[in-house]
């Protein structure tokens, strides 16, 4: 099936990370120093990042990458802050006012991807947008290195957004120590960010169990639409941009034009035998596909079906089919639109559902971090005006307690 991602085990993952779930929940601090031994070869000696390693790591911070840090930093905030939504109150009817009010989510998890591409960016993604809803705690996981080092730039970006408790712990045991409480990292009520297929698969599992996740956000994928007016290098940057995140990414190339299309290919093997991470690009790649379809509506369909988590419409004519995108994470327009710039610094989010989800996920954004309470005040006039309508539905259900309260309120108004 040309739609099919990369299949994995879901019985043998589920039963993995259900046992490592079990293990942190039962033991909490305990486990995750032995899965940071067994995973990620560090023998731990206290899990909280300590303030004299955040100030370390803001020293360890090249001046030229928090400039570039802080810049992208401005734009995401101007994005987000014009997320923020005016509280309208409506009356529906005379004497019956009603609105909605985003109140923020207390506490929040982020989890935070390190290893050999440590994800300060996702920092941004998830911090500012927090910050801006009003979150009261907002915490960070990651993986450390294995001289128990989180990496400098981690640490830099959490302190610009304002969050300053972090702890070195990662993958599934992450989520769940997040998810459940353990002694030294707090119990939060929604967890948010990406990570791995143990990490997408604890998300869900924590769900399952009542803990609010942000979306299900996996292995990244990206599928390039090519014209006949695409400029072939870079597509290919493009593609190779998202394979070397992971041997478990997945990039899809389209186009109606087969010269462009070999010219793509030729291009990718070209700038691939360049890349520090051919090898794990190479792995991606060889999950990947190239599909010549007879037109670019042809391309937009099949990238409908596949609901990318990032698609890019590489075409001097891209905004002709905006319109017809309706399953996609993030949409990059024209030739010089480049995925990367979603990832760091164009303001949009990048933390985006994968594996299909777009059909019915959004991006993380200000709504990601509130919930939504709605309020309504009924004066005399607005129960006397709506009362009867009430009462006549409630007896039609069988509810005669519900058509009381109306009642009751009803003749006492009569009375006076």
């Amino acid at each position: 099936m040309l739609t099919r991602r990369p299949i994995i085990d879901e019985k043998e993952l589920t039963q993995v990370v259900s046992s490592i779930m079990y293990d942190v929940k039962s033991n909490g601090d305990e486990a995750l120093i032995k899965y940071a031994k067994k995973f990620d070869g560090v023998a731990l000696e206290a899990i909280e990042v300590s303030a004299k390693e955040i100030q370390t790591g803001l020293e360890q911070t090249p001046q030229e990458l928090k400039d570039a840090i802080q810049i992208a930093y401005q734009n995401i905030s101007k994005f987000h802050r014009a997320q923020q939504e005016l509280e309208t109150v409506i009356e529906t009817m005379p004497g019956v006012k009603c609105w909605r009010k985003s109140v923020p989510i207390e506490k929040i998890g982020c989890y935070i991807p390190g290893g050999s591409a440590p994800l300060f960016s996702t920092i941004l993604m998830l911090g500012i947008p927090a910050k801006l809803a009003g979150c009261k705690e907002i915490i960070l996981c990651t993986p450390p290195n294995k001289n128990q080092e989180v990496h400098p730039a981690i640490l830099y970006t959490a302190q610009l957004v304002g969050i300053t408790k972090i702890y070195k712990a990662g993958g599934a045991q992450a989520i769940s120590a997040m998810a459940y409480g353990t002694k030294t990292i707090p119990e939060v009520y929604k967890i948010c960010g990406p990570g791995n297929q143990y990490v997408t698969k604890a998300k869900e599992l924590v769900q399952q169990d009542g803990k609010a996740i942000d979306m299900p956000a996996g292995p990244s994928e990206l599928l390039v639409i090519a014209s006949s007016s695409c400029i072939p290098k870079f597509v290919a940057a493009d593609l190779l941009s998202q394979a070397e995140h992971g041997v478990d990414s997945q990039v899809i190339l389209l186009s109606n034009d087969a010269k462009v299309m070999d010219e793509c290919l030729t291009e990718v093997n070209i700038q691939l035998a360049e890349l520090p991470r051919k090898d794990i690009a190479s792995i991606a790649l060889s999950n990947s596909k190239a599909i010549i379809l007879d037109s670019i509506i042809e391309c937009i369909e099949l990238s409908n079906s596949y609901a990318p988590e990032h698609l890019i419409i590489a075409s001097e004519n891209a905004n002709l089919y905006i319109d017809k995108v309706i399953n996609a994470g993030s949409v990059f327009i024209g030739n010089y639109s480049c995925e990367s710039a979603g990832d760091y610094a164009s303001g949009t989010n990048h933390t985006l559902p994968t594996n299909g989800y777009a059909k019915n996920y959004s991006g993380v954004s200000l709504d990601s971090f509130v919930k939504k309470i709605t309020f309504q005040e009924l004066s005399k006039e607005g129960i006397a005006s709506i009362g009867n309508t009430i009462e006549v539905m409630a007896e039609a259900e069988n509810l005669i307690a519900h058509k009381n309260a109306v009642t009751v309120r009803l003749k006492e108004i009569n009375n006076d």
